[in-house]
């Protein structure tokens, strides 16, 4: 089970669950009945209090939150040589990454959460995994990314894309850099895809990871104001 340490304001519930006969562990949380739904995806270092703090964030201005598992119960990378292992399976196998997506998607409906009012939201990796479920075609009203991987696998576009995308980037990012950042923007222009790309002067990779020596206040604060003005825009209360 997942272990919330002091700091984690748990006022949700784990969940465990099985995609393809694998099983996940993620975090289910919700204000109210029939509550706007945000899919929150992890970085590379799996479903960790910081995403069960960001969804108890949410929570609070009235939204439900599934903080999905992509790695599997009890994986929760430490060291960088398996968090690269880990993300770089998924990355390898993009079908599986969107398999798991909509399984997350399916155990959010399946606890009571409201998928037709929804969107998803990721961090680092969990960004790049936002963008393959926005080329999946998933049927979702928007798409948010912070300090996510942007780049486009081979074979793969926009096309089939719905929603609207949110992109927030540090313009500091030296693992994502400003270049990646306009490749997605003319990409998204030229399959005519509702977008906004911010940036974040002075703001590193990792500028939203409070306690880190990336934590940036300014720009956190400032790419979550814009977030939970985008949830309001989006979703129907």
């Amino acid at each position: 089970m997942l272990i919330f340490s002091s700091s984690a304001i748990a006022a949700g519930k784990s969940v465990v669950y099985k995609v393809n006969g694998a099983t996940f562990e993620g975090y289910y949380t919700s204000p109210a009945a029939d509550a706007p739904l945000v899919l929150l995806l992890h970085d590379w270092d799996g479903l960790t209090d910081y995403e069960v703090k960001r969804a108890e964030m949410l929570a609070e201005l009235g939204y439900a939150v599934f903080a999905a598992d992509l790695f599997g119960a009890g994986i929760r990378p430490t060291e960088v040589k398996d968090k690269r292992q880990h993300t770089g399976a998924l990355y390898k196998d993009r079908e599986r990454m969107r398999t798991l997506l909509h399984g997350a998607l399916s155990t959010a409906k399946t606890n009571g959460a409201n998928i037709d009012n929804a969107i998803t939201a990721g961090y680092c990796f969990g960004g790049a995994a936002v963008l393959e479920f926005a080329r999946s075609g998933a049927d979702l009203k928007g798409f948010v990314t912070f300090h996510g991987g942007l780049s486009t696998p081979p074979g793969q576009d926009y096309s089939n894309t719905k929603g609207k995308l949110l992109i927030m980037h540090g313009s500091a990012d030296t693992a994502i850099t400003m270049n990646d950042f306009a490749k997605l923007g003319e990409q998204l222009e030229q399959a005519k895809v509702s977008h906004e790309m911010i940036t974040y002067g002075g703001a590193p990779h990792a500028f939203t990871v409070f306690g880190s020596d990336r934590y940036r206040e300014d720009a956190d604060k400032q790419s979550w104001q814009r977030f939970t003005k985008f949830l309001a825009e989006t979703l129907i209360k």
